[in-house]
């Protein structure tokens, strides 16, 4: 029923009514402005590789989520075929390349175990890690055909993670 928002950046078509609203936060430092246990779901969308700290994001995360509720987080793929063929022929990988034009934002390069361990770190349970089946063919622009059938971690450019804070004990 309700949205809440938060991000450093008040984007200026950010959607406003009495169901949405919208904090400011730097999400590298905790604590984050939103009360304990007080959300369904928490979603980050392809933010965590722009933190300093993605554990202070997962933290706050597992915080802010009530018991039994969902966490999911999405981050590039460094496991791709087209992140490990531009690792080794580039020093980079795609979604972390330095040069004129781009944007260099992206400062943490995660996998599937460090988002495993972040969320077990964290307390999470029913973690799980998948991939969106859409990617890039390596070192084109073009994406895998899906008649191809191509699925998984090979070739998906993204990374879910689902969790869940353990359901509160009864009395």
């Amino acid at each position: 029923r309700d949205y809440l928002g938060g991000d450093l950046v008040e984007y200026e078509h950010f959607p406003r009514s009495e169901t949405v609203d919208f904090r400011a936060v730097d999400l590298n430092h905790e604590p984050y402005p939103f009360e304990e246990a007080s959300a369904a779901a928490v979603v980050s969308v392809e933010t965590i590789e722009h933190l300093e700290n993605p554990r202070t994001l997962m933290r706050e995360m597992a915080r802010i989520v009530r018991p039994g509720g969902w966490i999911v987080v999405t981050t590039p793929n460094q496991l791709s075929a087209t992140s490990k063929l531009s690792l080794v022929a580039r020093n980079q990988f795609p979604a972390f390349q330095e040069a004129p034009g781009l944007y260099p934002a992206h400062i943490t390069a995660l996998v599937e175990g460090d988002l495993r361990r972040l969320a077990h770190e964290c307390g999470l349970v029913e973690v799980n890690v998948r991939y969106t089946d859409r990617g890039r063919v390596p070192l084109t622009g073009r994406h895998w055909p899906a008649s191809l059938g191509v699925r998984g971690r090979w070739f998906s450019d993204n990374v879910v993670l689902t969790a869940r804070r353990p359901p509160a004990l009864s009395p």
